[in-house]
């Protein structure tokens, strides 16, 4: 039976902790002949990253003890934490950052490097194996004093790392050759970031073996080292080596991050042009947007619509582009015939799925018969899941799809985002009352809105909100030009585009103009506190570790990112004056509006240090407000008592600012000033 309640007071099946109780989603996956494995993280474990192979009779076991997490610190963002050799695993365990070897049928993880000098003191990450499988090559970072990052070899065995590429600021993406005689890595310098121009590299590797103490010890040994592409305003990404000896790489120099041939010194050949983004912003290690198999066939995906195409294109030049039924893959590996990969759907959470090439259809999937619901193989031939999602016992009514918008801001520009409306299997809103709506700015900022499935923005329109996931201009998925919107623009274009979402929904009768609510975090806590002090768009924000002050970002964030205003503002410290009239903590007059800020107080990124000048400046503008800190998280929230508590404080904000009771009792939050409220704000 479906009954009339006021928005956001909605009864829903997704309660908080729902969110946290048995999630696990997947995060990088790799195959090695019918094996496959894959990293999940898992909330009720502390936020820790878990292990998973699954052999080819189907059981899967979880890899590493309870004590060990497949997480490394390189960048602070990490990724790539993990590799695989035959049936050995390689990892980066995040307690002391030592890599470990756990060899098949074992328990027990070995240490591969010796004990740093300092705690944390070398931190491994994005690593292969020697074909003869003697020695791990992958990246090093060096935290202490001036941070290193360097191309090391490991002996598998165990024992101290070579440098094998160093004096660049950045590294990474070391792939060997088959043969195992070429080594190609990525380079940068500051103040690029790795989307905005990066280097490809070779040279030679050979072994220099040694006579030491009656026993033959072999050191990696890398010359000729060159440039083989790379132009200052080229990102690179994702260099692989074909088994005939051909180098490919991802270069964005068509304004879209496609495959492309290294045929000679900056000499790219496109493979099969395509107006996507094949690639993505190397925020994390690892990522991988096509595989090359035995038989030199290229394999690729991207996503188009709201729709992952699966794309092959065979060495005699004939190309095949599929549907699937999928909204995003990616991590994609494989080798022995078939594919794996991670893949998203609009209406379930993320799975581990197969593929098997000879078994996909020649036409592509009709988009009627995209399954929403069921299991992709009843309706897909080619595509098995190896790992299901949850079964969330959510009625297919209750589920909100997302829609794809553009709308004009600024400039003449267009923006686009992710429209989600309420929806509910029992519940529709009173006929004179329109929702209120949470636009969400996502992170980076040079990162993208997805349209697949989240129990968190479930939770929202599940309730009766809508909600809209804003790709301002700056944004990845729309090119380069699109990316590069926000130079010299980060607090205007960002600004200017959420703004617009917001209104543009609300000028089409969608949402309550009188309820327009903005959360983020990180950058994107950055862009609703610039929206708050500087617009009176919205009525009510939340900031998750958003950053208030540009100057202090840039004096006191770790190195990956601290020049990275360089390019978003400007040069530091020459246009402090810029960095200061963009930052929220200068607009702190036009501050008048309810705001929730939560912090981790181990970030490292955006240190707390940044929250506390906010909150000061909301306490003496007595202005309503509420804190959060949480004493055991880093930069995003990862233990699941944390995040059951975000989200439950956050829906007790906007039920008292916006003067609604939610159906299901939540701990309520106390807001500071609450007296100052106006009813229905």
């Amino acid at each position: 039976m479906v009954t009339r309640a006021p928005y956001g007071s909605w009864p829903s099946p997704i309660s908080p902790d729902m969110l946290v109780a048995g999630a696990s989603l997947p995060s990088a996956a790799a195959a090695a002949g019918a094996v496959t494995w894959w990293s999940e993280s898992r909330p009720a474990e502390g936020g820790r990253t878990q292990l998973v192979r699954r052999d080819a009779d189907g059981t899967t076991h979880d890899l590493l003890p309870a004590d060990h997490n497949a997480r490394t610190r390189v960048h602070e963002y990490g990724g790539g934490a993990w590799w695989v050799h035959g049936r050995t695993t390689y990892f980066t365990n995040w307690a002391d950052q030592r890599l470990y070897r756990l060899t098949d049928g074992s328990t027990v993880p070995v240490a591969v490097t010796p004990e740093p000098p300092v705690p944390h003191g070398w931190r491994y990450a994005d690593g292969t194996v020697t074909p003869d499988g003697r020695h791990l090559i992958c990246v090093r970072e060096t935290p202490d004093g001036d941070v290193r990052n360097d191309i090391v070899a490991i002996p598998a065995a165990g024992g101290a790392a070579t440098v094998l590429a160093t004096g660049r600021d950045f590294v990474a993406a070391p792939r060997l050759s088959p043969d195992g005689r070429r080594l190609a890595w990525l380079t940068w310098d500051h103040p690029n970031m790795p989307w905005d121009a990066t280097e490809l590299w070779i040279a030679d590797l050979t072994s220099d073996t040694t006579a030491e103490s009656g026993t033959e010890s072999a050191a990696v040994v890398l010359t000729d080292a060159h440039r083989i592409a790379g132009q200052p305003e080229e990102s690179l990404v994702q260099p692989e080596w074909a088994a005939s000896g051909e180098l490919f790489v991802v270069s964005d120099r068509s304004d879209w991050w496609n495959i492309y041939r290294v045929a000679g010194v900056d000499e790219l050949l496109p493979v099969h042009p395509v107006e996507a983004e094949v690639g993505e912003p190397a925020w994390v290690f690892g990522q991988s947007n096509y595989v090359i198999a035995d038989d030199g066939t290229i394999w690729f995906t991207y996503a188009c619509d709201g729709h992952a195409r699966l794309v092959s294109v065979a060495p005699d030049g004939s190309t095949a582009d599929r549907g699937t039924p999928f909204v995003r893959m990616n991590h994609l590996a494989g080798e022995s015939g078939r594919l794996v990969a991670i893949a998203t759907e609009s209406a379930r959470e993320a799975s581990v799925i197969e593929i098997v090439p000879a078994s996909l259809p020649e036409a592509s999937l009709p988009e009627a018969s995209l399954p929403e619901d069921d299991d992709v193989t009843a309706d897909a031939k080619g595509f098995t899941v190896l790992r299901p999602p949850r079964d969330l016992g959510l009625d297919d009514q209750g589920i909100s799809r997302p829609r794809h918008i553009s709308f004009p801001s600024t400039g003449e520009r267009t923006a686009h985002a992710w429209s989600y409306p309420p929806a509910s299997a029992s519940a529709i809103g009173p006929a004179d009352e329109l929702p209120p709506l949470l636009v969400l700015i996502h992170g980076g900022p040079t990162a993208d809105a997805r349209p697949e499935f989240a129990l968190s923005t479930q939770f929202w329109t599940s309730r009766g909100f809508a909600v809209v996931d804003v790709d301002y201009g700056g944004s990845t998925g729309y090119g380069r030009r699109y990316r590069r919107q926000l130079d010299g623009a980060w607090g205007i274009v960002d600004v200017d585009d959420a703004c617009a979402a917001a209104t543009f929904l609300a000028d089409q009768g969608l949402v309550d103009r009188a309820r327009l609510a903005i959360r983020g975090g990180s950058a994107g806590g950055f862009t609703v506190l610039a929206c708050l002090a500087n617009r009176d768009i919205f009525t009510a924000g939340a900031s998750y570790y958003g950053v208030v002050d540009l100057s202090a970002l840039a004096r006191d964030t770790h190195k990956f990112e601290s020049r990275y205003l360089d390019r978003l503002v400007g040069p530091w410290p020459g246009t402090a004056d810029l960095y200061a009239e963009r930052s929220p903590l200068t607009h702190l007059d036009g501050l008048n509006r309810p705001l929730l800020v939560m912090q981790g107080l181990q970030d490292e990124v955006v240190p707390p240090a940044q929250a506390e000048l906010i909150v000061k400046a909301l306490r003496d503008k007595r202005i309503p407000h509420a804190y959060l800190t949480f004493d055991d998280e880093q930069h995003g929230f990862r233990i699941a008592a944390n995040i059951v508590r975000s989200i439950t404080a956050e829906l007790s904000f906007y039920a008292q600012v916006y003067g609604f009771t939610p159906a299901d009792p939540v701990e309520p939050v106390e807001i500071a000033f609450a007296d100052r409220l106006a009813p229905g704000t």
